[in-house]
């Protein structure tokens, strides 16, 4: 997909277009996609967005040192930065 079209999707989906990024980039890194969850906690100016994987899959969401989940929050940090708001990526533990 063209970059531009991926910023028109973002601008017209909103936070809709933040959750699905983060899943489907969640669903392409861990063993069984079926297990991602991805919840949003709305805030007066900042956005939450929570990441559930498999037990088995937390070690692929992290990665060595921190480095995939220092990596998946940039990234969200990005695009939230391209929609004017703040987002701040969860990783959350069962």
């Amino acid at each position: 997909m063209p970059r531009d079209a991926v910023i028109m999707y973002i601008k017209q989906k909103g936070d809709e277009a933040m959750k699905d990024l983060v899943k489907y980039i969640a669903q392409a890194l861990v063993d069984d996609p079926d297990q991602v969850e991805v919840f949003e906690v709305k805030g007066n100016q900042t956005l939450i967005i929570e990441l559930k994987v498999a037990k088995q899959d937390m070690g692929k969401i992290i990665g060595k040192q921190g480095r995939t989940a220092r990596a998946f929050r940039i990234i969200v940090g990005a695009v939230s930065a391209k929609m004017k708001k703040r987002a701040v990526l969860e990783i959350i533990e069962e």
